[in-house]
């Protein structure tokens, strides 16, 4: 039996995504989390954030630090913190594993128990199900929305990060490691927004040997709060989101977090994966199948 029905098939295409409970057992999703745990135990805090600055130009390095250590996450794995985590000798004011807003982006290439969800039956089903002949994996994230300061995302596509010609060859899997709650901070999605909104703003590198490394061309249209319905989904589930689809999510506010390992794939048959995009394959890790393990 095909873990994704033909009726999520078809709220997938109507809505530009859909939740599918118990991609993940518990077990599963606890072991995931322990893994990310040891990772962050074994952290080096990379250097940029480390940078006690004084002068603008100090400033900038920093930004600079900040902005190439981004840059070429795309094959490695990185650590990305909240704001207001260091203080200005770069000491942590808070725990170090409350203090982390996210790890990427190659969390499927390095981290067996990561590649493993990734290449899983199940997610090659859904691959499958949807038609998707030669689909590549794109880069992987582990969220931490961390209670209390998990920080808004502000409403956007995924397309303004990850953008093809044609549109629509990307989609993100996003996976509840804990429950995604209204009150912890779950996705908020505007239902049929990837068939009405236009991409009209793109993260975009920019010439080489300039500064600043990426920018954004083009405006973030403005969208009505009231369209945004909450997704909440139990833990172990996955909301499917389409490459144009309009979403976001609120702080957390709670006292609970609400981790996530969320990953993109590309339908690369008759696709261009954009140059100018920030992300970029490399010799040590192209783009890998997911249908291979």
């Amino acid at each position: 039996m095909d873990f994704m029905a033909d009726r999520d098939v078809q709220k997938y295409a109507e809505d530009g995504y859909v939740v599918l409970d118990g991609l993940l057992t518990p077990q599963e999703c606890d072991q995931l989390r322990q893994r990310m745990s040891e990772v962050v135990d074994d952290m080096d805090v990379p250097a940029h954030c480390r940078t006690t600055f004084s002068t603008d130009q100090d400033e900038q390095l920093k930004t600079q630090g900040n902005a190439d250590y981004f840059i070429t996450s795309g094959d490695k794995i990185r650590f990305f913190f909240e704001k207001g985590v260091f203080d200005d000798k770069g000491e942590f004011v808070v725990p170090k594993h409350r203090s982390l807003n996210k790890v990427g982006h190659a969390l499927h290439a390095h981290e067996p128990l990561y590649r493993k969800v990734t290449h899983s039956a199940k997610v090659q089903g859904i691959a499958r199900k949807l038609g998707l002949v030669h689909p590549v994996i794109l880069q992987s994230m582990y969220i931490f929305k961390q209670p209390g300061i998990g920080g808004e995302v502000t409403p956007h596509q995924d397309a303004t990060f990850l953008y093809t010609e044609p549109l629509g060859r990307v989609m993100g899997l996003w996976i509840a490691l804990e429950d995604a709650t209204v009150s912890n901070g779950c996705l908020w999605f505007i239902p049929g927004s990837h068939k009405t909104c236009d991409v009209t703003r793109r993260m975009v590198r920019t010439a080489k040997g300039t500064y600043p490394l990426t920018d954004f061309v083009g405006k973030e249209q403005n969208y009505d709060d009231d369209n945004f319905v909450p997704v909440e989904v139990k833990k172990g589930g996955v909301v499917l989101i389409h490459g144009q689809v309009v979403h976001r999510s609120a702080e957390n506010i709670s006292e609970d977090s609400r981790h996530v390992y969320t990953f993109h794939v590309m339908e690369s048959q008759d696709t261009r994966w954009s140059p100018e995009n920030w992300l970029q394959p490399t010799e040590e890790l192209p783009f890998p199948p997911l249908y291979a393990k």
